[in-house]
């Protein structure tokens, strides 16, 4: 499991490091919605789910782990046995997964929760109706030319934090936290770092201050740098997500579609949704290995071994029943309030983001 200390200047150390290929970590810079969307448009792709049709889900970085569930469950063949055809599409990123079904490329995304509020405020109707994971796994990781000078959230004043890019959760998260501790949004300047290899080097070589990272990139940067990077807030882990958002959830990745889509299509929502609570089931069930053995070969980057392990630590924080609770999207909300100026005082309305009827 991750280390669940998070205290802010403690330098942190996993309790099983873990040396995984920079090959697995490939962009998450899309976990934020796009700039802008085709207003009133509604997800074409398919007639998701009338007989012998296929629902086509848009995947915000397929081997992303906060992903996992949605590729396992058509490994392990239960969309299939919920009678629904899929076709998962990896788009590399939550924002052109999210472009995706408003353009109507695709029927449903597999992305994360807040972008249902970001949305709404826009006027454009879109629902989770199935949860996947309790955290966004994000961690402020510290360059090692900083380590002695940036031992807390106020110390970044002036500083250039590294996010994968500008409006995404990471982005969020930085705002979130200068406003948490009685500073202005613009106190440190944000730099897009990118995922994966782009983020692990901008971190190494100093490009910026400190940045907003997730696995595996964390892990990957423990590895190039030959020791344990110090980190001064981390969510990975309930006891930091407790300390961080003071609540236990904080849903993030998800499948959800157009408000619209759902209402036509109500048998396909239920029958995805069944398949992601069984996947849930499945890997709380199995250890890290087991279930890296029913995942496409290719995500394990050419060390297996490496990638069982990761999996076996993340999966403290995935949610068991696919369930939403309303303390869990009162506190993304208030992320979102804090954080992003588009949603900021926006009436909403998050019984309308959001549902658990096709979990029941």
């Amino acid at each position: 499991m991750f280390s669940s200390a998070n205290r802010q200047g403690r330098r942190v150390f996993l309790a099983k490091p873990l040396a995984v290929v920079a090959g697995l970590a490939l962009a998450l810079s899309a976990c934020g919605a796009p700039q802008s969307a085709p207003p009133g448009q509604e997800g074409t792709a398919g007639s998701g789910g009338a007989s012998g049709e296929t629902v086509t889900i848009g995947i915000g970085g397929q081997t992303l782990l906060t992903y996992l569930p949605t590729t396992l469950a058509q490994e392990l063949g239960y969309y299939e046995e919920e009678g629904v055809k899929v076709d998962l599409q990896d788009l590399q990123g939550g924002s052109k997964a999210l472009t995706a079904m408003i353009g109507g490329s695709t029927d449903v995304t597999s992305g994360y929760y807040e972008h249902t509020i970001q949305m709404q405020a826009k006027k454009q109707p879109v629902k989770a109706f199935v949860n996947m994971n309790l955290s966004s796994g994000l961690a402020l990781v510290v360059a090692e030319k900083n380590k002695d000078s940036i031992k807390s959230v106020a110390d970044l004043k002036g500083k250039n934090v590294g996010v994968t890019s500008p409006g995404s959760s990471t982005d969020m998260f930085v705002k979130y936290l200068l406003s948490n501790n009685g500073m202005k949004l613009d106190d440190a300047a944000i730099s897009a770092i990118g995922a994966g290899s782009s983020a692990v080097a901008a971190v190494e070589q100093g490009q910026v201050d400190a940045a907003v990272m997730l696995e595996p990139d964390v892990t990957v940067l423990a590895k190039r740098l030959g020791t344990e990077p110090t980190i001064i807030q981390d969510v990975r882990t309930p006891e930091g997500l407790k300390e961080v958002f003071g609540t236990d959830a904080w849903p993030s990745s998800s499948l959800y579609a157009t408000s619209g889509w759902l209402e036509k299509n109500p048998e396909s929502a239920k029958k995805l949704a069944s398949a992601i609570k069984k996947t849930l089931q499945f890997i709380a069930d199995h250890s890290g290995e087991e279930i890296a053995a029913e995942m496409p070969e290719a995500f394990a980057g050419g060390d297996p071994e490496q990638y069982a392990k990761v999996i076996e630590e993340m999966k403290v924080a995935l949610s068991k029943d696919g369930a939403f609770t309303e303390e869990g999207v009162q506190a993304v909300l208030e992320t979102q309030r804090v954080a992003n100026p588009e949603v900021g005082d926006a009436e909403i309305k998050l019984e309308e983001t959001y549902t658990n009827e096709f979990v029941k």
